[in-house]
């Protein structure tokens, strides 16, 4: 019917121009089809008088209780949830019933759109090439990520270019912290070729967090430092304020959801590695930004020029070697060569490694640990920096502190815990020191590992003298070498040929 969409307003206009205009055209003038025209003019009745407005269909179940006690809550509490408003009133008249849920939600809507406080506006920003970076990290513990069937925890970082899109991503191992931002960051600009004029991040709560004042301020000197290598203004958003952070927060969602549709495709959740991870996810990236591949080039002609060199994305710490053959940091223990014991070492802390130095050299690159959620310490062991200690003391694996971490591979924990079983412990730690000193001196650790649990399936022992039979010097592996020697007269020849020189 024309009174369900045309206004009393339009209504008069068609009249009006229906005086001197077809049907048609008055119509159009008034903004309406000419069908709808043609219905007004066989009932010029205007839509308000044509039919009364409906009535309620049942009495108003929040008549007597909306304005004496909804409202008042409303006024007392703006932050309150309609369905904390429905559970009270509720409690108060449970004679309402469930059924007033809808129609109070609707009511307290419309009460707020009129009286409600004012909400904060998004203002949307106009971006400019080269101006907006952004750096966030986001968890991604519910993707399920397993490395080698353990479970990762683990974040990325995420850079983004407000203006083109441009992406990168970096797998953190630990929490947010000013080694990952300063490493991914770093990262993202050597990728990207380039340097925006600002840099945007969260407030950096979570890598302030249980810092004392004086440590706040350091990691604060370090970010600004960071910035004023690569000639970036360094800001941040407000606490709490997400959406000032908008150009990265929004695509975390869109690069996590891409991400776990990848890893449906790809049917497992498992990596062999680490480092197979991180491929992954540097190859999902590349082809999103591919996509962007004609906005990127563009903005990257308004990029700053890198420096001449990456600054520095990792803490240093000077740590000394005690007599258990290694150093604590971070609630972490790590083993190191027992040659090492008193020596005060350098070390590089990134984000899943360490560098260790002794004075300017560089020794060994160590895996990173992390102390448990808990708090409880943890260990990075490497029984190669112990095994000739554990040979003269094999009964001090016994109750070593850090002795599930001694063991490099699965195979070799249930081997010791059936050894124990079976045999006397003396016997059983000599066993099980033994097979780690035969991985250790043979290079044969992951093949020793495939025989130990071949021979446990099988509900057998290690059988060490097999073993060492197996994985000892194969005699037909050795090239024979015949060695000719020179006759003397060769010798004399070479003599008398320099004293002819001499002459000469």
């Amino acid at each position: 019917m024309p009174g369900r969409h045309v206004t009393d307003h339009q209504m008069r206009l068609f009249m009006q121009f229906r005086q001197s205009d077809s049907v048609a055209a008055a119509a159009a003038k008034a903004a309406f089809s000419p069908a709808t025209g043609h219905r007004i003019s066989a009932d010029p009745r205007l839509p308000s008088v044509k039919k009364a407005p409906r009535g309620r269909r049942r009495p108003d179940p929040l008549a007597e209780v909306f304005e004496a006690e909804i409202v008042p809550l409303l006024e007392a509490a703006p932050g309150l949830r309609p369905v904390a408003v429905f559970e009270e009133i509720l409690r108060r008249h449970p004679d309402l019933g469930e059924g007033i849920r809808r129609t109070l939600e609707r009511r307290i809507r419309a009460w707020r759109a009129v009286h409600g406080a004012d909400q904060d506006v998004i203002f949307r920003q106009t971006h400019e090439p080269g101006r907006m970076g952004l750096s966030d990290f986001t968890d991604m513990a519910d993707l399920g990520v397993t490395i080698a069937g353990l479970r990762l925890d683990h974040r990325l970082y995420h850079f983004r270019l407000a203006y083109s899109g441009f992406e990168h991503a970096h797998v953190v191992l630990g929490g947010e912290s000013f080694v990952a931002l300063a490493e991914g960051l770093q990262n993202a600009l050597w990728s990207l070729g380039g340097v925006p004029r600002e840099h945007r991040t969260d407030s950096l709560s979570a890598a302030f967090r249980n810092l004392d004042e004086a440590a706040q301020e350091d990691l604060t000197r370090r970010y600004e430092a960071l910035c004023a290598h690569y000639g970036m203004t360094p800001t941040r958003n407000n606490t709490g304020v997400a959406h000032e952070n908008g150009s990265v927060e929004g695509p975390h969602g869109h690069l996590k959801r891409a991400i776990a549709d990848a890893l449906l495709l790809r049917t497992s959740t498992d990596f062999p590695n680490l480092t197979a991870y991180r491929t992954f996810v540097d190859e999902l990236v590349g082809r999103r930004n591919t996509r962007q591949v004609k906005r990127i080039d563009s903005e990257r002609a308004a990029l700053g020029r890198l420096p001449e060199r990456r600054s520095c994305d990792y803490e240093q710490v000077s740590v000394r070697v005690s007599s258990a053959g290694g150093f604590r940091l971070r609630k972490v223990f790590y083993t190191v060569p027992s040659r090492l014991i008193g020596h005060s070492l350098r070390v590089r802390l990134y984000d899943d490694r360490l560098d260790v130095f002794v004075g300017g050299s560089h020794l060994f690159t160590l895996p990173r640990g992390r102390a448990h959620p808990g708090g409880r310490h943890d260990q990075v062991v490497d029984y190669h920096h112990v095994i000739h200690a554990l040979r003269r003391k094999p009964m001090a694996l016994l109750n070593l502190v850090y002795r599930d971490r001694l063991f490099p591979r699965p195979p070799y924990r249930h081997a010791f815990e059936a050894l124990r079983a079976a045999l006397p412990e003396r016997q059983a730690c000599r066993i099980a020191v033994d097979l780690l000193a035969l991985a250790h001196d043979r290079g044969c650790e992951a093949e020793l590992a495939e025989c130990l649990a071949v021979e446990l399936a099988a509900k057998r022992l290690p059988d060490l003298a097999a073993l060492r039979a197996r994985f000892a010097p194969d005699p037909a592996a050795i090239p024979h070498v015949t060695v000719a020697l020179g006759s003397l007269a060769s010798y004399e020849s070479l003599l008398d040929a320099a004293t002819t020189g001499e002459a000469a």
